[in-house]
């Protein structure tokens, strides 16, 4: 990435990005953004296309004279998406006066932060965590998502499975909190559509071996499968399930499973897989057009992935707040992003004051060819009311 916008600072805290660009910049409190993520461990791939994207978005911010007249900085630190440890890595950054925080990865890690974040007087912004208790039943009032829950991902499910004519599957999702509420909005939408659950398995997050997980599947006689694993996860349980001819028993779908990064690496091993998309190149508004532009100019020929094109919403989102708050305060900006209406890549987005989520639209697709490249494709858009599901009425604010 071109470095001549920027500094970095390298210290034993973590990694800090600062913009250096004009003098009126340097008149106000500067942004401090800190990004407790999993540089290391199974989510680290997702890690690493969060953390290009944030230095894009903050070097693109401070080019163009920083957010509100004020020099955005960002500091990283290792969670391992370990929700401990990110609390504590959470906590370091906070109280080291990044204390607007984003970028985790894993759910078990935001629903460590949030009931901290009064305490540490900070703010967390979710952008790829997925269980639906960040904005329900475990929701904070400094806590914010812009990304889709598990509940939108099921509003998608619910129209794709009305197409298919199997009646028996599987699931196999992450023993950790996000995959087990994918697995459970799998089954509410598999149950309303009149199929039937033959197979429920849940392995251990970070597994290596999913021989007894995929004989499992074959043994249900499951006619369609549905994978929610992220990351390392996901590529190891594609090329064990190739192995096992797992593909070409069962019609597969999944969430988080066939992105733009894991299709990268194992391409026609998951062509064909349907799937939900969150965000996709592929999509054509102004802005994200623009966005799509500017990213290849940075990297060229690397289209931004779905976690990079949520995690920048959530950037455009910060930015945005901080401006109508005129202050970087948590507690100021917090209030900005209630209730707030937002200019992102995928059009303007309200965040519920009701519950602290972004109202967006989704996607379903399959991984085919465009453009002569292997990625998911998208075939369905569910729109931004019926995509995000109203509260449930469990956040209590």
């Amino acid at each position: 990435m071109k470095m001549n916008r920027r500094s970095l600072l390298i210290g034993t805290a973590g990694i800090v990005l600062a913009g250096v660009s004009g003098a009126a910049a340097q008149d106000k409190e500067p942004l401090k953004i800190g990004i407790p993520t999993a540089l290391t461990g199974p989510y680290s791939q997702l890690a690493d296309e969060v953390k290009r994207v944030v230095e894009f978005a903050v070097e693109e911010a401070n080019a163009n004279g920083g957010v509100d007249g004020r020099k955005v900085e960002v500091r990283f630190l290792d969670t391992e998406a370990k929700p401990e440890l990110a609390r504590q890595q959470g906590e370091k950054l906070a109280l080291d006066g990044f204390n607007i925080l984003t970028g985790t990865i894993a759910s078990g890690e935001a629903l460590a932060i949030g009931p901290m974040l009064a305490r540490w007087n900070a703010l967390f912004v979710a952008t790829v965590p997925k269980a639906n208790a960040i904005t329900g039943g475990q929701c904070q009032a400094r806590m914010f998502r812009v990304n889709r829950l598990d509940a939108s991902d099921a509003a998608a499910i619910g129209p794709w499975l009305k197409t298919r004519k199997e009646t028996k599957w599987a699931i196999v999702a992450a023993g950790i909190a996000w995959g087990h509420d994918s697995g459970a909005s799998f089954k509410k939408a598999a149950d309303s559509n009149g199929k039937t659950i033959a197979s429920e398995n849940y392995p251990a997050f970070g597994s290596n071996d999913y021989a007894a997980t995929i004989q499992k599947v074959i043994d249900s006689g499951a006619e369609g499968m549905w994978v929610a694993l992220a990351g390392r996860d996901a590529m190891t349980f594609a090329k064990q399930a190739k192995q096992f001819g797992l593909f070409d028993k069962v019609v597969t779908g999944g969430t988080s499973f066939t992105t733009d990064g894991t299709v990268s690496v194992l391409g026609d091993t998951v062509k064909g897989v349907h799937t939900i998309i969150n965000y996709s190149s592929t999509l054509d508004t102004p802005d994200k057009r623009k966005f799509v532009a500017d990213w290849g100019k940075v990297y060229p020929g690397d289209a931004a992935t779905n976690f990079q094109g949520e995690t920048y919403i959530g950037m455009q989102v910060i930015f945005e707040a901080v401006k109508k708050a005129g202050s970087v305060k948590p507690n100021d900006v917090a209030e900005a992003l209630a209730g707030g209406t937002f200019d992102t890549i995928l059009g303007s987005q309200t965040m519920r004051k009701e519950d602290h989520q972004l109202v967006g639209p989704n996607f379903f697709g399959e991984v085919a060819e465009a453009d002569g490249v292997l990625r998911p494709v998208i075939s369905m858009t569910i729109p931004a009311d019926v995509a995000t599901p109203p509260p449930d009425g469990s956040c209590k604010l």
